[in-house]
Order: C-alpha cells, then structure tokens, then sequence
C-alpha cells in the first residue's frame, strides 16, 4: 500500500520534462494570444541607432539590423507561427477524415481511386509539392497552410481509412443498423468518433512537424510578407549577420525548436496515455 502511495510522486518528479514542456507552450499559447501581457512596445518599432545591440539592458535578446527588438518580435511571431502550425493539421485532419471515410465506406472503386491519389501524393518529396502548391497559390500564411495540408492530409486519410473499416465490422455497428439506423447516423454515433479517436493524438504531435514545415517555407521567403514577425522569415533575415550577430538569428531558431521539442514530448505523452486507457 505504500509503494502504490509513493507511486504518483514519483511519476510526478521523475517526468520533470514533461511539465517544462508543458509550461513552455502554455507560454507560447500565452504569446500568441495575449502577447501584450510578455512585452511592450511593438515589433515593428525601429531605431537605426540600436541597431544590431547583443543581448542585454532594454534589448534581453538583442536588435536586428533595423535596430527591432529581437524579443518582443520573437513573441509576436508566435501567433503567425503556431496559427501556421496548426491550421495545416486542422486542415490536413478534416480532409483527410473526409477521404479516410470516402473510401472505407464507399465500396470497393472509390476505395481503389482515394488511396491511389494518396499515393500519388506521398510519393512525392514533401517540400517540392508544398513548392509546387505555393508557385500557384502564391506566398502568404494561407496559402502555406493549404500546401502543407496537401501532403500530410493522406496519411490521415491511410489511418482513418484503417479504422473505418475494422470498426464497420463491430458487433455493435451491426447491431445499430440492424435496429434501422440510417447511414449517416450510424456514421455519425459509431464510426467517425471511434476512427478519429488515434487521429486525435496523432495530429498532437504533427503540429510540431507542420510547424517545422511552416517555419522552412518562411525561411524560403514564401511565408507572411516582411515586416510581419515570424520565426521562419526571421531566421532567414538573420543568417546575413550571423557572423556579427548571432543572435538575431539564434533565438529565432530556439524559438521554433523548443516549441517542437515541447509539442512532441506533450503529443507522446498523450499517447502513451491513451494507449494505457486502450489496454
């Protein structure tokens, strides 16, 4: 009895990571709600005079080369970075749902016709199509929200699909549409909740990736239009003076990878989680 006692706290102190990364987003997630609160000033302010200042004093993190501090531009590009983020897995979630349950419940052609389209698209390189949508689309948050939604919907619409039809052949579907619920209905009570349960703690985790995918095509200077904060396009505004100022471009860049980091850690544990309850 009192080992299962003692056996919370120490779960408790020994996943000291896990609380730090959950901390940590909550401070992103503060940053891109409410980034007053962290901050004053706005990020567009310049002084040619500051320009280029290392770390310290007014200026924690430093000035870019437009005398910006580098700060409060790193806590106003959370909004732009994270919406980026998850509005891709948003998209790339509810697509491919919709595709998921087009062909596990649309018979055997359109089963046939969604899942060579998903191959077709996940054996492109990730990067060249996301690309390939925005030389069409154009550069913008928008338009790199549908590009990366493109290639990563098909792979949650390969997991629905899975689970679509192992929970079609349930006893207690069977049971439903023996007692004349309709289609839909039954789609809607049985199958969609119980097939979009894995999905969920998947797409936990794939924000991060979005994130990172966001953050590269910002870097290629397709993301949000300068001088608009975000931690992509000011990583690639800092690489020209990384040799004066490492800082404008080192903390944009710890930025982007701490938030992934804490997304994966928190995304993992949720899924170990749900895996237990699962057993």
């Amino acid at each position: 009895m009192l080992a299962a006692a003692r056996r919370p706290a120490a779960g408790r102190v020994s996943r000291p990571g896990l609380w730090a990364a959950a901390l940590f987003l909550a401070l992103v997630v503060l940053a891109a709600l409410a980034p007053g609160l962290l901050v004053d000033g706005s990020p567009g302010d310049a002084d040619a005079l500051s320009a280029l200042q290392g770390p310290g004093g007014d200026h924690p993190l430093g000035t870019d080369a437009n005398g910006r501090d580098v700060l409060t531009r790193i806590v106003y590009g959370a909004r732009p970075s994270l919406l980026t983020g998850l509005g891709a897995t948003a998209l790339a979630v509810a697509a491919g749902t919709a595709l998921g349950l087009l062909a596990g419940l649309g018979g055997q052609v359109l089963d046939q016709i969604v899942m060579r389209l998903a191959d077709m698209v996940l054996s492109l390189p990730t990067m060249l199509l996301a690309l390939l949508v925005l030389a069409v689309t154009g550069p913008g948050t928008g338009p790199t929200i549908y590009a990366i939604a493109v290639y990563t919907a098909p792979g949650y619409a390969r997991l629905v699909r899975v689970q679509t039809m192992l929970v079609r052949r349930s006893e207690y579907v069977e049971a439903a549409e023996s007692l004349g619920q309709t289609r839909p209905r039954v789609v809607a009570r049985h199958i969609l909740p119980n097939a979009f349960a894995p999905l969920a703690v998947l797409a936990a985790m794939e924000v991060g990736i979005a994130l990172i995918a966001a953050s590269a095509l910002s870097f290629l200077g397709f993301g949000p239009r300068p001088p608009a904060p975000e931690w992509g396009a000011m990583l690639a505004a800092g690489r020209d003076y990384f040799a004066v100022a490492w800082w404008v471009a080192v903390f944009p860049g710890l930025a982007i990878t701490l938030t992934v980091l804490s997304i994966t850690a928190v995304g993992r544990a949720l899924q170990r989680r749900s895996e237990g309850r699962a057993g």
